[in-house]
């Protein structure tokens, strides 16, 4: 695959300094730069994941997807002008900017900028929590996920599946039409919902334990309007999240448990019961929807769909069986 991680986002604020606060007392992110031009966020040992910048609208900026080396860069940028596509190279002042080697400038069919990178930098001063939290779970796997709102699927996702070589994971069509779609081991980097209208849906910041986001929902829960999704647990996923709204309008998806998928062998799924096995109320959508979820997440608890929790090695404890059903039911399925 040419790109490999999301590796950094940068969106627009009208209120910039609305994020200082937002980032580091609730996200837990590290402000590591603060200007009247920008405030950058660090989430790990890169020295920038988040950039803000003051802007007359709220929304997404730029996208900075990562790949292997200048080569990968090259052939990329080959391979999106045979498409007819706009592409621009990142001179050396934009590249300092983003903390990279080498970039080039690209927007995806509804004029969304997408920076492709490549050499991104690493900070030898440790990444301090704006709040006590275990860290977030990045390395290989990227920053996280973004998920894109878009007017009609057809439009946009043979862009990044044909052209960017990302990977089809898996596919929704209740309550909304989604795609879902990895370019590493982390289930998916970028998903488009098809909602008739083009913006950022959420980003999704990945935990390295369950408290953390709990303490996060009950951070949240202290604002009035600011839980946007109710805590839940996704069908496709397994991600343990909530989403709070964002000062930017869009959400943030804080979770954990997140599931990891083989990107040589993995084969594109339907997923029929709905994008939530439980929880995951949805505050933002229309009451229409809100039911429609609200059924298939009740049809899928009342046929028994389960699935396995999602854990670090470490980072979690074995019980001890105490039931004799349990573990005879245990015993019959290894």
């Amino acid at each position: 695959m040419a790109v490999q991680a999301l590796g950094y986002v940068g969106v627009e604020a009208s209120a910039p300094e609305d994020w200082a606060g937002f980032g580091t007392a609730f996200l837990g992110l590290m402000l590591a730069e603060r200007s009247a031009s920008q405030l950058v966020f660090r989430m790990d040992d890169r020295k920038q994941r988040l950039v803000v910048l003051p802007g007359a609208r709220d929304g997404a900026r730029f996208f900075g997807w990562e790949v292997a080396d200048a080569a990968a860069l090259t052939a990329l940028a080959a391979r999106l002008e045979a498409a007819g596509m706009p592409v621009a190279r990142g001179d050396r002042a934009l590249a300092d900017q983003r903390r990279v080697a080498e970039l080039i400038v690209t927007r995806d069919p509804l004029g969304n900028r997408l920076e492709l990178v490549h050499g991104a930098e690493s900070s030898t001063e440790p990444f301090r929590p704006g709040r006590c939290i275990s860290g977030f779970r990045t390395g290989a796997l990227g920053m996280g996920h973004a998920v894109l709102t878009v007017p009609r699927m057809a439009d946009v996702l043979p862009f990044y599946r044909d052209l960017l070589g990302f990977r089809i994971s898996d596919y929704v069509a209740r309550p909304f039409h989604a795609s879902f779609m990895h370019v590493n081991p982390r289930h998916h980097s970028l998903a488009l919902i098809e909602t008739g209208q083009s913006g950022l849906h959420h980003l999704m910041l990945e935990l390295f334990n369950l408290d953390d986001v709990g303490q996060g929902y009950d951070l949240a829960m202290l604002e009035e309007g600011r839980v946007a999704t109710t805590l839940g647990r996704h069908a496709n996923d397994f991600m343990t999240s909530f989403y709070a709204h964002t000062p930017g309008r869009f959400m943030v998806e804080y979770g954990w448990g997140g599931r990891q998928v083989d990107p040589a062998s993995w084969q594109p799924v339907e997923m029929h019961s709905g994008p939530s096995l439980w929880g995951h109320e949805r505050n933002w959508g229309s009451p229409e929807m809100r039911a429609e979820a609200r059924g298939l997440r009740l049809k899928a608890a009342a046929a028994g769909e389960r699935a396995p929790v999602q854990v670090l090695p470490g980072n979690h404890t074995l019980m001890q069986g105490e039931c004799a059903w349990w573990d005879q039911v245990r015993s019959a399925a290894e």
